[in-house]
């Protein structure tokens, strides 16, 4: 009998991304502390969790059941007076791009990309950025919402903790990296950001539709 093919997610290793070798997934993890790192029975699943939150699916060969209704009772609705943001990326790296679009009305209000290099967490991280520097510049005290806690983590901590590295190729995506980090250490701002609930409310509305 053939052997059941297996795709590896690593979130956080050496270097992220997705294997369809176990020698490969443990290179990437081996020796790097606190590697977060899973096998999936398909490329889609594992695509759709690399673009999720590890702690969605560790310990678990499916992701999480459904909310049960007096859990969708204690997260409530989605504040519709608000923003929301995601990227999405062919490969990773691979073509990535980003945007923020209302949240009730889902029209879009910026977007960027599809750059020749990035990955779907820079993606998200970069889209972050450019929502509070929007939401600055138009005085509006409307929030935030990413679904994405690694970009939440590194926009907080003012940096963009990449395992890519820097190439001719993605240059452009880089430059844009620093400059949303510089906006951070030289702009304050009011802006609350949330996280989306995606198991409670769906894809969130910036979502490009390629999961």
């Amino acid at each position: 009998m053939a052997k059941k093919e297996k795709f590896y997610v690593v979130w956080e290793g050496h270097r992220p991304g997705i294997y369809t070798k176990w020698d490969d997934c443990k290179a990437a993890v081996k020796g790097y502390p606190n590697a977060k790192y899973k096998s999936f029975d398909s490329f889609d699943i594992a695509k759709k969790a690399y673009n999720g939150d590890y702690e969605d699916y560790k310990g678990k060969s499916k992701p999480k059941k459904t909310l049960t209704a007096a859990q969708l009772s204690k997260i409530g609705e989605p504040n519709l007076y608000s923003i929301a943001v995601d990227a999405a990326s062919s490969g990773n790296p691979g073509k990535m791009e980003y945007r923020g679009v209302d949240t009730q009305t889902e029209k879009q209000l910026f977007h960027q990309g599809p750059f020749r290099q990035g990955t779907n967490n820079i993606g998200e991280f970069l889209a972050l950025v450019h929502g509070l520097a929007y939401l600055k510049k138009k005085n509006s005290d409307r929030i935030i919402y990413s679904d994405s806690k690694i970009a939440i983590g590194w926009v907080k901590q003012k940096t963009c903790k990449t395992k890519l590295q820097r190439t001719a190729k993605n240059k452009e995506v880089f430059d844009l990296v620093d400059r949303a980090t510089q906006w951070l250490k030289d702009n304050t701002y009011t802006t609350t950001i949330v996280k989306w609930e995606t198991k409670a409310w769906g894809e969130i509305p910036a979502d490009f539709g390629r999961k």
